[in-house]
C-alpha cells in the first residue's frame, strides 16, 4: 500500500491498523549501512517487486558516532535519505535503533569508546550508560520523528532495544528508553522482539510495548507461544530467519528455498505479519564485522549474503521467487520482475610487491611510548591494527607469552622476520623465539568485536601484558595504524614479496562501472582497497572466496587495487570471477 499523507497506524485488538483498516506488514530487512548508498533505491525497489510493503532497518550507533560527540549521518550513513527513498517507492519503514542491535555487527553496534569508562554498565539502567544512550537516541529520532506515518512519512513502527530478554530483565532500563523515545517525538507504536520462549518474552517486555518474535522455523508453534503471552493484538515475526550468517573457518550457510517458503506460508496462513531477515544482507565493508565467542572466538565474514532472497550483489535468488509466489497468495504482487545477475568481467592482472607494513608504518600512524604494552582501547584505537615494538637484548631461545588473551590475532617478528602467529580462535598465547635479540615487533589485528553475550564491550589487544620466560617486558612503542592513510601511501618501492605483513598493488582496466567479484583464493589473510575504498577482510581459511566490489566503487579505465597481506601470497595476481564464490556449504 503506498504511503499517504498523514495516515494513522495503530495496534488493533487483532490486527495492525492503517487508517482504521486491518493491515498486514510484509517487511524485509535491509541495512543501509551494509549497502553502497548509490544502490539503496535499487534494493528497495526489488523488495517491492517481491511483494513486500515495508523496509526494516537497524541503526548502527558505532557507525554514526565513531567518536563521542562526533555525529555522522551523511553519505552511506544518511538514514534520512534512506527513509525518503523507502517512501518514494511507496513503502513503509520500521526502524530499530537499539542501542544494541547484534546484527553480527562490530560490538553489536555499541561504540567502543563507551566502554573505556570502567563504570559504564552495559544494557542496564546505569547513569553513565543511560546518558550516552539517551543522547544517541535523540539524534536518531531527530531524523526519524519527522518521517513518521502520521506526518506523511514512511515510519510505522519503532523498536525498543533488541532481543533484550536473552540478555537481561532491567525493566527500569526499558522504561527509560521508552521515556526518551516518546519525549523525542516518536508517536508510532513501539515494539520489542525476543525469541518466543516464556522467559525471554517476560524479561524483554514492558506494558505498553507490542511484543514480536524472532524465529525461522516451527512458525505455528512460535506464534502460539507469542499469543499465549500476548492475548490480543497482531502476531508478528520481526525476524523471520530465512538464512544465516557465516564465520571464518566454518561453512557458507544455506537453507532450502522450498523449506523457507513453506515456513513463510505457514506464518502468513496463521494471519501473522512478517519481517524477512534478511531480505538483502549486503556486506560488512571495511572492518565492521562482528564476532561470536561462546568458548571459541568466531569472527564474521566480510560477506553478509545471509542466503537471502536478494543476494549480496543485489540480484534475485531461488528463494526470492519462492517467497514471491507465497506472498502472492496473500497480497497483490507487481507484474514487474527484476532481471537475473549478468556475468561479471573475468579478468587477470599482475600484483606487484610494495613495502612491508613495518617499513610503511611510520607513514600510517603516530608512535607513543609505554612502560607496559597498552590495549587498543587505552590508545583510543577502536578497530584495525596496532604495531607494538621494543628492543630485545637477552639472546638465546626464549618463550614469549601473552598474559591473559590475544585479541584477536598477532604476528610476531624479530628484526622483520616472522617467528610465529598467536590466534585467539585457537586459544594461543605463547611462541618460542629462536633468538631473543633484536627488534621485536608484534602486529596485532582486531578481527571484530563480539556482538552477542557477556563479552560485548571487551577491550582489544594483548591482554595481560607480554612476558619473556615469565618476566614481563617493558619499554614499548605502540603505533596504531590509520587505514584511511593507505590509499595515499607510496607503494612503488617494493622489490619482492617479503615474508610477513606486506603491501601489494596493481590495477584493472574496465570498460565501465560494474560489479566485480575479486578472487582471493591465491592470497593468505589481509585487507583490500579498490580505488581507495576498503572492501574488507579476506582469509584463505574461507568459506568466503570472493569479495564483492560494488559497481559505484569502480569506473571506466584504470581501477587501482591495494592489498595488505599479513602472511603470504601464493599467486601474485588480481583475479576476477564471473560470479561470486561464497564457499562450501557443509563441514
Amino acid at each position: 500500500m503506498p504511503v499517504t499523507a498523514h495516515s494513522r497506524f495503530a495496534i488493533g485488538p487483532t490486527d495492525f491498523e492503517l487508517d482504521g483498516r486491518p493491515h498486514r506488514i510484509l517487511a524485509g530487512a535491509l541495512h543501509y549501512f551494509r549497502v553502497h548508498p548509490d544502490l539503496w533505491a535499487d534494493r528497495i525497489r526489488k523488495a517491492r517487486l517481491m511483494g513486500l510493503n515495508t523496509i526494516e532497518t537497524y541503526v548502527a550507533w558505532n557507525a554514526h558516532e565513531p567518536r563521542r560527540g562526533e555525529w555522522q549521518a551523511d553519505d552511506g550513513l544518511d538514514l534520512g535519505r534512506f527513509l525518503d527513498l523507502v517512501a518514494a517507492e511507496g513503502m513503509h519503514a520500521i526502524v530499530r535503533p537499539g542501542p544494541y542491535i547484534c546484527a553480527e555487527w562490530d560490538n553489536g553496534g555499541l561504540p567502543a569508546w563507551l566502554f573505556r569508562d570502567p563504570e559504564v554498565g552495559v544494557r542496564r539502567s546505569e547513569p553513565h550508560y543511560l546518558e550516552a544512550v539517551s543522547a544517541y537516541l535523540r539524534r536518531v529520532y531527530e531524523i526519524v520523528a519527522p518521517r513518521q506515518v502520521d506526518d506523511g512519512g514512511p515510519v510505522i513502527l519503532v523498536q525498543i532495544e533488541n532481543e533484550y530478554g536473552a540478555y537481561g530483565s532491567d525493566k527500569a532500563y526499558l522504561a527509560e528508553l521508552v521515556r526518551v523515545t516518546r519525549e523525542a517525538g516518536i508517536s508510532v507504536p513501539l515494539t520489542t522482539i525476543d525469541q518466543p520462549t516464556p522467559q525471554m518474552l517476560a524479561d524483554g517486555s514492558l506494558p505498553g510495548l507490542h511484543l514480536t518474535g524472532s524465529f525461522g522455523s516451527r512458525a505455528a508453534d512460535r506464534l502460539a507461544t507469542l499469543r499465549e503471552f500476548q492475548p490480543t493484538g497482531p502476531l508478528m515475526c520481526m525476524e523471520f530467519w530465512c538464512g544465516w550468517f557465516d564465520d571464518w573457518g566454518s561453512h557458507h550457510h544455506v537453507t532450502e528455498a522450498a523449506a523457507s517458503a513453506a515456513e513463510l506460508d505457514a506464518l502468513l496462513a496463521a494471519g501473522g505479519s512478517v519481517n524477512v531477515y534478511m531480505f538483502h544482507g549486503g556486506t560488512n565493508f571495511g572492518l565492521t564485522n562482528g564476532a561470536n565467542d561462546k568458548g571459541r572466538y568466531a569472527p564474521i565474514t566480510t560477506s553478509y549474503d545471509y542466503d537471502a532472497p536478494l543476494d549480496e550483489s543485489g540480484h534475485p535468488t531461488e528463494k526470492y521467487w519462492a517467497f514471491r509466489e507465497v506472498i502472492a497468495k496473500y497480497a497483490p504482487v507487481p507484474d514487474e520482475v527484476p532481471a537475473a545477475r549478468p556475468p561479471a568481467p573475468a579478468l587477470v592482472a599482475a600484483l606487484e610487491p610494495g613495502p612491508t607494513l613495518l617499513a610503511a608504518a611510520v607513514d600510517l600512524g603516530d608512535a607513543t611510548g609505554h612502560e607496559r604494552v597498552p590495549t587498543f582501547d587505552e590508545l583510543g584505537h577502536d578497530r584495525g591494527i596496532v604495531v607494538f615494538s621494543m628492543r630485545l637484548d637477552r639472546g638465546g631461545p626464549a618463550t614469549l607469552t601473552v598474559g591473559e588473551e590475544v585479541r584477536d590475532r598477532a604476528w610476531v617478528l624479530v628484526d622483520g622476520v616472522p617467528v610465529g602467529v598467536l590466534a585467539r580462535d585457537a586459544h594461543e598465547r605463547a611462541v618460542v623465539l629462536p633468538e631473543a635479540r633484536g627488534e621485536l615487533a608484534i602486529v596485532v589485528e582486531d578481527q571484530g568485536r563480539v556482538d552477542y553475550g557477556t563479552r560485548i564491550g571487551e577491550h582489544k589487544g594483548l591482554i595481560g601484558g607480554v612476558h619473556l620466560d615469565g618476566v614481563e617486558l617493558t619499554g614499548w612503542t605502540a603505533r596504531p595504524i590509520d587505514l584511511d592513510r593507505v590509499p595515499g601511501l607510496d607503494l612503488a618501492n617494493g622489490a619482492e614479496f617479503a615474508a610477513g605483513p606486506v603491501f601489494a598493488h596493481g590495477s584493472l582496466e574496465l570498460d565501465g562501472a560494474t560489479d566485480l567479484f575479486l578472487d582471493t583464493l591465491g592470497w593468505g589473510k589481509g585487507l583490500v582497497w579498490v580505488n581507495g575504498f576498503l572492501l574488507g577482510r579476506y582469509w584463505r581459511r574461507g568459506p568466503q572466496r570472493t569479495l564483492i566490489v560494488p559497481s559505484p566503487v569502480t569506473r571506466a579505465g584504470r581501477n587501482d587495487v591495494v592489498v595488505l597481506e599479513f602472511e603470504a601470497i601464493a599467486d601474485p595476481a588480481i583475479r576476477l570471477l564471473a560470479a561470486p564464490e561464497l564457499g562450501h556449504t557443509e563441514i
